[in-house]
């Protein structure tokens, strides 16, 4: 029998950082894993923090902007923990918008008057003329990071406190409410907590019992698979912002290991939980970058793959207390934000588990809420 103040299933981006933001608080915790931590969508991520991405759903932004503002002192932290430092690796997107950039929720991280005349010589140079003279292109103040540097460096942080226990090989096999907490079985070991916390991602339980009266709203958290690469910045290719359109985007890694590399993404495909890559879909990507950035034309393919995308009908994240299940709680469905928003949805969660008021309105993620299916290629639209 083991005892923590709150147990977390799932070991990935959103697990760890949850845990190592109860702990900061002073909770004991412990997080049990299926497999091995960060294995599936933390690390096949481009780690765009990009709060304003008109793809997302306007009922994110309040959420959105909380995390962005917490990663300084996010990074921070972990480092202090960990000594593995998580350097942004760019400080600028170019964002293309399908409509005028005026009608979205202000205010806009715009760049300076110099920073923005800077990057645009730049851009002539980087840019095929017609992406280059799209007025629906737009620079904004949006930084990315590299998560196969954010993994290790928060792996350690969580392995190095004495109040975290991290349990591998540990699937959650069942939950039975106790009238004071939380009895939760693994194939080794039972363990009691105050709460329960399901960071499964993709592999979530579903937030409320399946309506067979209803089969779109089944299950409630799916898989979305993306198909991605990453290519060799060709030499002499000043490559050092984030692009983004409404298709694709690209993201240069300028520091660490990966230095040199530019990651190209994503497909969105409902097929459940498939990570096969195929050469077609990869070609696909890379003649899109091309056609923004030319000189990606002759850029060597390093590598590819496929992670999967925890998503609800709605796209929009399960965050906080199960509408039937007593001290249970849900963290997932973050669908394509999950590197986003991982310091909002700690900081959130465990003001709810520590029973202190949300900073932010949480109603639209609530477990309980409507659901209103969205397409995924008009997931936008639900603004």
């Amino acid at each position: 029998m083991l005892h923590a103040d709150i147990c977390i299933a799932g070991a990935g981006i959103i697990g760890l950082s949850l845990a190592l933001e109860l702990e900061r608080r002073g909770a004991s915790v412990l997080v049990a894993e299926a497999t091995t931590p960060l294995r599936q969508a933390s690390t096949a991520a481009a780690g765009m923090l990009a709060a304003e991405d008109p793809e997302n759903p306007l009922q994110l932004l309040p959420l959105s902007r909380l995390s962005r503002d917490l990663y300084p002192g996010f990074l921070a932290y972990i480092e202090a923990r960990s000594g593995l430092a998580v350097p942004f690796q760019t400080n600028i997107t170019l964002q293309r918008y399908d409509e005028p950039h005026t009608t979205l929720q202000p205010p806009l991280p715009l760049l300076d008057e110099a920073t923005r005349s800077l990057t645009q010589q730049k851009l002539q140079r980087l840019l095929a003329p017609s992406a280059s003279n799209d007025d629906r292109f737009h620079l904004l103040a949006e930084h990315s990071i590299d998560p196969r540097q954010l993994a290790p460096a928060l792996l350690r942080a969580v392995q190095q406190s004495p109040r975290i226990q991290l349990l591998e090989n540990a699937p959650v096999q069942s939950t039975e409410s106790l009238p004071s907490g939380v009895r939760i079985t693994t194939p080794n070991a039972i363990i009691e907590a105050r709460s329960f916390v399901d960071c499964t991602g993709a592999w979530a339980n579903t937030c409320t019992q399946p309506d067979p009266t209803s089969p779109s709203s089944n299950p409630l958290i799916v898989p979305i698979k993306g198909q991605m690469l990453a290519l060799s910045i060709p030499d002499g290719v000043e490559l050092d912002l984030t692009i983004r359109t409404p298709p694709l985007y690209i993201v240069p890694r300028l520091y660490g290991p990966a230095a040199g590399r530019v990651i190209i993404g994503a497909t969105v495909e409902d097929v459940g939980f498939d990570k096969i890559v195929h050469k077609a879909d990869i070609a696909a990507l890379h003649q899109q970058a091309a056609s923004l950035i030319p000189a990606l034309a002759r850029a060597e393919v390093l590598e590819s793959w496929a992670g999967l995308r925890p998503s609800s009908p709605d796209r929009l994240p399960f965050l906080g207390p199960h509408p039937t299940r007593p001290h249970h709680f849900l963290a997932t469905g973050h669908y394509r934000n999950g590197i986003l928003l991982a310091p909002a949805t700690a900081h959130v969660l465990a003001d709810l588990l520590l029973n202190q008021s949300p900073t932010v309105d949480l109603s639209a993620f609530s477990c309980n809420r409507t659901l209103t299916p969205v397409p995924l290629a008009t997931a936008r639209l639900t603004h």
